[in-house]
């Protein structure tokens, strides 16, 4: 693990994997750390650089006052990048870290080879809901939405067959500080790509668990199906993390779509 001061902010980060080879750098989603990819890893390691980091309001990552833009989070996103001497990067985004993802394919396309967009979408949600959420927070902690919120990360059947890892997961998210979520709320909030997303150049996958409450199959393949050239593919028996939930297909999704656009 390493810590690095990027746009005056200190930046949580690790690398895995073979420093020699390409880089997929991973973005979490809200609520999160860079743990959620721990088994995703497992499976990429061996063939390429790996690259993971808390968003700032996240993680060990320092936690601004908000609101954050989703500009703020590419920003430090770009720093990292450059930070590591980067170039030609996959970038695997999931949730919010899908937005910050498509936000870097289409400020910076130099930066970017190849993108994996998970459970995300080029809109999230209503200004409305995370208003609501953002209050719900403030009033009464992460404790007033965090059932609710499992039940969008996870299947019906993760939460009964899986009790302890759900609350291991649970207590993940309770743990994220509120400043830091709540100011990404208002990110999310506040981000519409639809209007550019015809704007992405580089080889894209899409993907969404086939129960995810959160960004639904259907607006995860309304967003690929505007992006030029991008694929879609649906995770069978997931909610919104896939990372957790199905490691190994993610994984495998993920290798193919590196090895068929030359990211080897």
């Amino acid at each position: 693990m390493a810590f690095s001061r990027l746009n005056d902010r200190v930046i949580h980060w690790t690398e895995a994997g073979r420093p020699d080879r390409p880089a997929i750098v991973f973005s979490n989603s809200l609520g999160t750390d860079f743990r959620i990819w721990h088994n995703v890893v497992a499976h990429l390691r061996e063939h390429w650089r790996i690259v993971l980091y808390d968003k700032r309001g996240h993680g060990l990552s320092d936690v601004p006052r908000g609101p954050y833009s989703i500009d703020d989070h590419t920003d430090d996103l770009v720093a990292l990048i450059d930070h590591l001497g980067l170039a030609d990067v996959c970038v695997v985004g999931l949730s919010i870290g899908g937005l910050i993802a498509q936000n870097l394919a289409l400020r910076a396309p130099h930066r970017v080879k190849v993108l994996v967009l998970a459970d995300t979408a080029s809109k999230i949600g209503t200004t409305q809901g995370w208003n609501e959420r953002i209050n719900a927070v403030r009033r009464g902690g992460l404790a007033a939405i965090a059932d609710s919120v499992m039940e969008r990360w996870f299947t019906k059947r993760f939460r009964q067959e899986r009790p302890i890892a759900l609350a291991g997961w649970r207590d993940l998210l309770l743990q994220c500080p509120i400043e830091g979520y709540v100011a990404s709320c208002a990110a999310i909030r506040d981000a519409d790509l639809s209007s550019r997303i015809a704007g992405i150049s580089v080889p894209t996958l899409a993907i969404a668990g086939s129960e995810d409450l959160s960004t639904p199959p259907d607006i995860v393949q309304a967003m690929a199906d505007r992006i030029p050239g991008a694929r879609f593919e649906l995770v069978e028996a997931c909610g919104h993390i896939p990372p957790i939930e199905q490691p190994a297909v993610l994984a495998a999704a993920i290798e193919r779509h590196l090895v068929e656009s030359g990211h080897v």
